[in-house]
Formats: C-alpha cells, sequence, structure tokens
C-alpha cells in the first residue's frame, strides 16, 4: 500500500521550495516507514535547494529528523514499530573495509531506502541525504533509525541526527578533546556553537568562540564558550595565542569551510596541536599552505565527517545527557514552525539570528 502525505519539495535550482503530495510506499526489506514528527531545517537542504550538491532534482528536502517507526520490511530487527527513533544519514554496513577494522564512523558503504518516494505523478524524488524529511512519512533504510528514550521531545532528539552531533562529535570523537584543553571554534553557527558545547562535556579548560557576527558569540558565551573573538574586528589567529599564552590553542574546530578560515585555524594552533574541519567547503575551492609549515608544525590535521558519531552509540548517550539536565539541546531551537514555513526558514538563514528552526508536524 502506498502512502499520500504532505512534503517540501525542490523542483528546480534556486526556486521556491513548494508543499506537495508525495507517495510514499510501504517498506520493503531492510526499511522502514517513519512518521515524522519534527524536522531542523538545516544549511544542507539549502544546499540542495540551491543546485549545490547535485541536479537530481526533484529533492524531497530535509534530514535531521525524528519521528516514530510506522512499520517494517522483512529483516529487520533493530527497531519495530512504535519505537521513537532519530534518523540518520550514515547506516553503516557492517562489512566494508572500516566497519570490519572496527571503524564503523567511517563505515565506505552507507545505505539508504532502495524504494523511491515519488510526486503524485511518479516523478521519483532524490531525499536530501537519502532521507526526506520535511514530509509528513518518509521511507528509510532501516539502519537509519536509531532508538532513542522517547522522554525526550522530537524537536530536540532530531537535531541530533545532523548539526548538533557534527558539532559536539568534532569536538569530542574527531578532536579528542580533553580534560584543562584550550579549544577554539572558529564559526559559531548551529554546528559551531555544537562544537563549544561538546568542549565544554569534555571538560575543556578554556573555549574561544570566534565568529564574525556579535550575536552568535552572545549565544556561544551561554553555551560554555569562556572567551569570545570577533574576527571582523580582531586578528583571530594573535587573539586566540594571546589568550593561550601565546602558544596557541590545543585544538581549533573550523565550522565554516574557507580556505581563509581553515589558514587561520592551521596557525591558531599549537605546535602539534590539532585542527579539525568541520565546516563543508564547495568544490571549487583550493587551499595553499607551504609544505614547510605542515611539516614544521606537526601535529594533526583531521576531517570530521558528521562529527565521526556511531548513531548506535552516541544518540542515545546525549539524550540520557540531556534527559539528565547536563546537555541543553533546548538551546539550539530558536523557533518552531510548520511544514509550509520552510522557505521562510532559508530567508532567516541568511541574516544569522538563528540556530535552528524546526519544523514541527
Amino acid at each position: 500500500m502506498a502512502h499520500q502525505v504532505r512534503a517540501v519539495v525542490a523542483r528546480g535550482k534556486g526556486a521556491p521550495v513548494s508543499l506537495e503530495t508525495i507517495v510514499v510506499p510501504d517498506p520493503g526489506p531492510g526499511e522502514a516507514l517513519v512518521k515524522v514528527e519534527a524536522c531542523g531545517v538545516c544549511h544542507t537542504d539549502l544546499h540542495y535547494r540551491e543546485g549545490g550538491i547535485n541536479d537530481d532534482f526533484p529533492f524531497l528536502l530535509g534530514h535531521e529528523a525524528a519521528g516514530v517507526v510506522e512499520s517494517v520490511g522483512e529483516g529487520v530487527t533493530d527497531v519495530a514499530p512504535g519505537d521513537f527513533v532519530i534518523l540518520n544519514w550514515r547506516a553503516v554496513c557492517g562489512q566494508c573495509r572500516a566497519c570490519l577494522r572496527g571503524r564503523p564512523w567511517y563505515c565506505f558503504d552507507t545505505h539508504n531506502a532502495r524504494q523511491k518516494m515519488t510526486l503524485a505523478d511518479g516523478t521519483e524524488l532524490s531525499p536530501a541525504l537519502g532521507i526526506g524529511a520535511f514530509a509528513e512519512k518518509t521511507l528509510v533504510a532501516a539502519g537509519q533509525c536509531t532508538k532513542v528514550d522517547r522522554a525526550a521531545s522530537a524537536a530536540v532528539a532530531g537535531l541530533l541526527g545532523c548539526g548538533v552531533m557534527a558539532g559536539i562529535g568534532a569536538a569530542i570523537n574527531t578532536g579528542n578533546v580533553g580534560r584543562g584543553d584550550s579549544v577554539a571554534v572558529i564559526g559559531c553557527g548551529g554546528v559551531g556553537a555544537a562544537a563549544v558545547v561538546g568542549s565544554h562535556l569534555a571538560g575543556a579548560a578554556k573555549i574561544i568562540a570566534v565568529d564574525i557576527d556579535g550575536h552568535k558569540l552572545e549565544t556561544a558565551a551561554k553555551l560554555g564558550a569562556t572567551h569570545t573573538v570577533n574576527s571582523r574586528e580582531t586578528d583571530p589567529v594573535e587573539a586566540i595565542r594571546e589568550l593561550t599564552g601565546g602558544f596557541g590553542a590545543d585544538v581549533v574546530i573550523e565550522a565554516v569551510g574557507r580556505p581563509e578560515t581553515y589558514k587561520q585555524a592551521f596557525y591558531a594552533r599549537d605546535l602539534a596541536g590539532t585542527v579539525v574541519l568541520v565546516g563543508v567547503p564547495t568544490p571549487e575551492m583550493k587551499l595553499e599552505l607551504p609544505l614547510l609549515d605542515v611539516f614544521g608544525r606537526g601535529g594533526a590535521l583531521k576531517s570530521s565527517w558528521y562529527g565521526d558519531c556511531l548513531p548506535s552509540r552516541d544518540f542515545p548517550m546525549l539524550i540520557d545527557l540531556h534527559l539528565q539536565g547536563r546537555l541543553d539541546l533546548d538551546a539550539f531551537v530558536t523557533e518552531t514552525i510548520a511544514l509550509d514555513e520552510v522557505e521562510k526558514a532559508f530567508e532567516r538563514m541568511h541574516h544569522g539570528d538563528v540556530l535552528r528552526s524546526v519544523v514541527v508536524l
């Protein structure tokens, strides 16, 4: 049986999104049908709408979501109807070379639902990051569902499906931030703000938030940053060095994804420190660094995919911390909106005054 539901669709590059009726099939083997309860509006969705990911229009947008499993297909055992789940876009295979080496967070063969959701006329949709959750229901691979405590609200739980997990994981999983470390976070949007939170959770002694937006810096301070640097007014490299005894930070997290801010991160770290790139660059961007500096400064230059998270391990743990009052996920929800307000949320992104708009169904 197919399900007709309302969903947000991007039909062409740069065109406003539209609320349309789509057709969602019943789950086949290894798949799950999820009734979406909430979905955050992430910058990646805007990239899809603007053709910055690929040109496989029409797109079914939305990927940062939580909901309830409505039904499952043959062979599914990890989740069952009625389970409250966070959706993830890296369902590990368990069989690739990364998984077999005990590093499933690097899985090279993540999978999505095999069946396609369609427009009412049968046109196949491309779901954002294999999820497509700006919809009343969506079809995903069962491995994309991670069961968590129902006591958490869907509006905050879903944020772990992308941005918040990416930032927290960049600090804890990729950067290995530890007790007493100094950390600088360059770019304090949703992901950068989450990196501040992750550094605070890990016990960093000094957390320096860097941005060109004073409002974002104020938010970062509320989330645990011990110092803020407005890089529109001050050289961030010099400011970070000054705040760390002239040495630079132990870990610098770049959450912008631009060559100029990456260079700032590189030179703002201590010798043998770590740079973590979690901001997503565009295909045409190039980076130039003196190779002697790369050699001479030692340390590690890392990229963080999805915060190097393992959903089955990290999502339940972070939800538990939230329910214990130790992780304020509510602080990331700037506003809740209806399904037909996604385009307005995209407009508000450009003003920089929201961490997350969250669609609540």
